[in-house]
């Protein structure tokens, strides 16, 4: 906490566990904040919209000694692939302290859902509660979780991993 700010300051902050932690758009400071308080990845999930983000968030990642990942996904029209990626992302980094946000955390409280249900052994209830702390999904999402849940059943991404 550089700015002497607790993370939570940061728009619809959540932490999830003890290595996860989601919120919306940090700000260049609050990302240092991210990085004081231990976090070594940051996942974005946001689009390349300068109304929406920082002009060059990998750079200001990469000062402050954060790795980073970028996987755009459309808020309008979230994708399979989007999920699958974004659980090879966060499979990958076991171990790490990462800190996913999108704009507002709305694309992220769906995704860590999703994946809380297949990694965290998280209910269906248990995964809308986590949604519903930051926002009640529109009808895309409401459908997009709803196929998400249905490719994990039939088993058609795998026993555990994509």
């Amino acid at each position: 906490m550089l700015r002497g700010v607790p993370l939570a300051e940061i728009r619809n902050f959540v932490a999830v566990n003890a290595w996860l932690a989601t919120a919306g758009q940090p700000s260049e400071a609050e990302l240092a904040d991210v990085a004081a308080s231990g976090f070594e990845l940051v996942v974005n999930l946001g689009l390349s919209d300068p109304r929406y983000c920082l002009a060059d968030e990998a750079g200001t990642a990469a000062r402050l000694g954060l790795a980073y990942e970028h996987l755009p996904v459309d808020f309008k029209a979230p994708k399979l692939e989007d999920f699958v990626r974004f659980e090879r992302v966060l499979t990958e980094a076991a171990g790490r302290r990462t800190f996913v946000h999108c704009a507002a955390n709305y694309r992220v409280a769906c995704f860590v859902a999703l994946y809380g249900e297949r990694h965290f052994g998280w209910s269906t209830e248990q995964a809308l509660a986590h949604v519903h702390t930051v926002w009640a999904p529109d009808e895309t999402w409401r459908k997009f979780m709803q196929t998400v849940r249905a490719e994990l059943a039939s088993g058609a991404l795998g026993a555990g991993r994509p």
